[in-house]
Parts: structure tokens; sequence; C-alpha cells
């Protein structure tokens, strides 16, 4: 009989399978000062809580002050209905936490309120996508002043103390974004900064209002097109510029 030969056939190498587990952002420590990262911070944020009437329910209730539910109640306030417009902290939040910037670690955020409230974001945190539920959230932080994670003892949110430099790195260019300053491309400007120089911006988390918020604060005001632009639409614009000039895909 014949002898069976053993033909040996060339394996193709089987293609990585997608992982289908989202990848998890890695918080940058609050002592660490020196590794390179984009700071975003949300400033003059609207984010307000009232205590409304109960009707004949026990306990305070509270609600997140907002043009669309407190029209009435502003205006017996004697306040600007554009004042109330935490909405737009909410866009800016979804923007940032979703980036790939923040999901590589190199992202900080921070909220600062009309009140001086300065508040931590860990880049772990799931924003709720719905504003009613993001209400919810801002109302129980405002009150409790943390918000921690079900499965572990870690903050998620946290208000912390003034002033907000005390918290940026060691090296870091603080700027802020004018209408009237002169027009950069954000690649190109992230490209002037050193090679351990992080960066800081603060964005005006308002419907409207003058451009000093953080004067006392920035090196430099910078414009970033020839039309307005959302404070989302600015947060993003940063994102995306960073992550071009650092590699980040």
């Amino acid at each position: 009989m014949a002898e069976n030969t053993e033909v040996n056939k060339q394996e193709k190498p089987s293609a990585p399978s997608a992982s289908l587990v989202p990848v998890q952002p890695t918080a940058i420590s609050s002592r660490d000062k020196t590794t390179k990262r984009l700071v975003v911070v949300l400033s003059q944020a609207c984010l307000e809580t009232h205590k409304m009437s109960s009707k004949g329910q026990s306990g305070d209730k509270f609600a997140l002050l907002n043009c669309d539910d407190h029209q009435g109640l502003l205006r017996k306030m004697g306040r600007d209905i554009a004042e109330a417009r935490p909405d737009i902290t909410h866009q800016c939040l979804l923007t940032l936490l979703d980036s790939p910037i923040n999901k590589a670690g190199k992202l900080q955020v921070y909220i600062q309120t009309a009140r001086g409230v300065l508040i931590e974001v860990n880049p772990t945190v799931r924003i709720p996508r719905t504003f009613k539920r993001f209400s919810g959230l801002m109302v129980q932080l405002l009150h409790k002043l943390s918000i921690r994670s079900v499965n572990s003892e870690e903050k998620l949110l946290k208000v912390i103390k003034n002033p907000i430099t005390d918290h940026l790195p060691t090296k870091c260019r603080k700027i802020t974004l004018s209408f009237d300053a002169e027009i950069r491309r954000v690649q190109d400007y992230v490209s002037t900064l050193d090679e351990d120089e992080s960066i800081c911006v603060f964005v005006g988390a308002m419907a409207r209002g003058k451009d000093n918020f953080a004067d006392e604060f920035v090196d430099e005001k910078i414009g970033l097109s020839d039309y307005p632009l959302s404070a989302s639409v600015a947060c993003s614009k940063f994102c995306h510029g960073c992550e071009d000039v650092w590699g980040i895909f």
C-alpha cells in the first residue's frame, strides 16, 4: 500500500476580530501636572437650581432652571431667559466626552458655572443623552457636591475648590475664543505648542455675552471662524485639531 502522505497547507492568518467592548477612557490624575493634554473649561455655564412648589408632596423639590420650562418663573425673578440655557453645557459635554481625544486619555473637562461653582468631570462619566435626565443629574450634583460611580467609590462628577489654575498642568497655554481676535486654524495653533506644553481653552457655555469671562486667566485670545459658532462646535473644532496634530484617531 502506498503510504498516505500528509499535505501541509499553509494556514491563512485570521483577521483580528473587532472588539464590541467600548474603550474606557483613562482619567488623568489630579496630581499629574506634566502629561500633555487638552483642557476645556466650560465657563459661565448656566447651571442653577430653584426650589419648586411641592403641591402637597412631602419634601422639597428642586429643578434645574431652563428657558423652556421656567419662562414664567424667570420673568417673575426679573431674569433674562437667555441666562437659563443649561442645554448648552449638555451639548458641549456630549461632544467632548464622545471624542477620540477623550477616549485616548488626553482630555480634561471642567465646568465653571455663572455662580462660580467649579466642577471636575471624570472622562469615564456617561452623561445622559436626554436633557431631562441630564437636568436631574445636575440637580443632584449641585446639592450633594459629587456623583459617585454605581460600581465603585470613584467620583464621576464633583465640585472642587477654585481657582481653576490650581488644577491645570504646570506648563499650560491658556486661551479663550473671541470673534474679534485673529482667526487661527486650530491644527496650526496647536502645532506651535512645545513638546511638553498642554493647552487650556475657556469656552463660553452661555447663549450670549462678552468674551471677558476668563480675562484673569488667559494668555491669549484667538478666533476660529468668520462666522459665529456654537459652544459645542467650538469644542469639537479644538478636539479635532488636537487629535490631528497629536496623531489620535
